[in-house]
């Protein structure tokens, strides 16, 4: 259990880090959106099979974000 909940913590870090980076850089477009790849990358080998909840809970923050800042619709 403990496990788990470290794996969920550094998860969480990575999603806030990444996503400040998108918000805060000059990151190109295509630079935003490889980085939610490769955060989704590392939730699917953090937690295996769980693809589906890191597109539920954390897709959508990530895609309102990229949106937001390169005036996407």
């Amino acid at each position: 259990m403990q496990e788990e909940e470290n794996r969920l913590r550094r998860l969480r870090r990575l999603v806030d880090f990444s996503l400040a980076l998108i918000a805060q850089s000059d990151l190109a477009l295509e630079e935003a959106q490889n980085l939610h790849r490769m955060v989704r990358n590392t939730a699917s080998r953090l937690f295996p099979g769980k693809e589906a909840a890191f597109d539920l809970i954390y897709t959508p923050r990530f895609r309102r974000l990229i949106a937001e800042k390169y005036a996407l619709q």
